[in-house]
């Protein structure tokens, strides 16, 4: 890839957690001279050398947004509705799909797709796999599938655009403090009060056997995205040590440790969603407990990157998110208030895309 002229980077969901951590960290890339970056709703945040577009996946032609980018980078996502799975496959892969193609047919040479850990086939969470280990997902629940089935898209690209260089990032989970409010209605929904997230406040804290993640921060993610777009390089993990589980939590909330089985949470999860409680399915808990450890060994050697931030440091910032209702100006990332909580309620927890 030519950087003596600057290179055009187009985001493809550029105002999300991970899309505004990227659009920040190409701002301070030297071999980056413009950011084009592209929602499904307007913005009123702006960044170093980034405009934005209006354009939907799944309604508009993306190959005038694309035409003359040196670099695509696909991050646009739908967890909801989470009740109404046809939707979401609608976004999430038939949108990235349009993406895809317009990239290819317009001979963008670099295509850097955000992927998951959930692509991953499932594998005891003791262990940690490498980049070549299976991307079958977990065919219970929408986001391990659409995952996967892109893994599986991006295979056959390969072989018909091989002058394409096609990047997938797999990172396990990422949090920033304002990304918090925009998780806590994904995943929890309005009925979780923010100001109990704090140590002495949680008497016990639930023990669920094999029940671990790797956590990062967004900026390290964005800054590993980054080195893949201006690097020739093709696949990675994307990891910090140690795993959370929870006694880590136990210990940061100074709580109590009381064993939970698995059946057990699976049931109250299920209750919940069923009810209209909670907007994360019973079947996003099955892919979280089956998910496998990864080893972060290839991006450390290929790309140069370290995590600059550990997980409790992780945590501790999302936490004080949770608790201030943090934000940002994006639709995605809009901050907390008692309003925005009733409309969630309203509205169907779940249930808005």
């Amino acid at each position: 890839m030519d950087t003596a002229r600057g290179l055009k980077v187009v985001v493809v969901g550029a105002t999300g957690n991970l899309g505004t951590g990227i659009v920040e960290a190409l701002g301070r890339e030297p071999d980056v001279a413009e950011i084009a970056g592209v929602a499904r709703r307007p913005t009123e945040w702006t960044s170093p050398k980034a405009t934005f577009t209006v354009a939907d996946t799944t309604t508009d032609d993306f190959r005038p947004i694309v035409r003359g980018a040196d670099a695509v980078i696909h991050l646009s996502w739908l967890f909801q509705p989470t009740h109404r799975p046809e939707v979401t496959w609608e976004n999430n892969v038939l949108g990235a799909i349009s993406v895809f193609e317009a990239a290819a047919a317009e001979k963008v040479p670099a295509l850097i797709y955000s992927s998951s850990v959930a692509a991953y086939s499932p594998g005891r969470s003791t262990d940690r796999v490498t980049e070549d280990w299976p991307t079958h997902g977990w065919p219970g629940a929408a986001y391990p599938r659409e995952k996967s089935y892109l893994e599986r898209f991006l295979d056959t690209l390969e072989l018909r655009a091989p002058e394409m260089r096609i990047v997938r990032m797999r990172p396990y989970f990422l949090f920033k403090r304002e990304s918090a409010t925009s998780q806590r209605r994904l995943f929890v929904g309005p009925l979780l009060p923010g100001n109990l997230l704090r140590s002495g406040l949680l008497p016990v804290m639930p023990l669920v056997e094999d029940l671990r993640a790797q956590v990062l921060h967004t900026s390290d993610v964005a800054d590993a995205f980054v080195r893949a777009t201006v690097r020739p390089v093709r696949a990675f993990s994307l990891a910090t040590e140690p795993p959370v589980d929870g006694a880590f939590l136990a210990e940061m909330f100074s709580a109590r440790k009381i064993p939970v089985p698995r059946a057990a949470l699976r049931k109250a999860v299920r209750a919940a969603w069923h009810a209209h409680l909670v907007p994360a399915s019973p079947g996003l808990l099955d892919t979280v407990l089956q998910l496998p450890l990864l080893d972060g060994t290839r991006a450390r050697t290929e790309l140069g990157w370290e995590p600059q931030y550990s997980p409790p440091e992780i945590l501790e910032e999302f936490l004080s998110g949770l608790r201030e209702g943090a934000g940002m100006p994006t639709a995605p990332l809009a901050p907390d208030t008692a309003g925005r909580r009733a409309h969630e309620v309203a509205t169907g927890i779940g249930q808005r895309p």
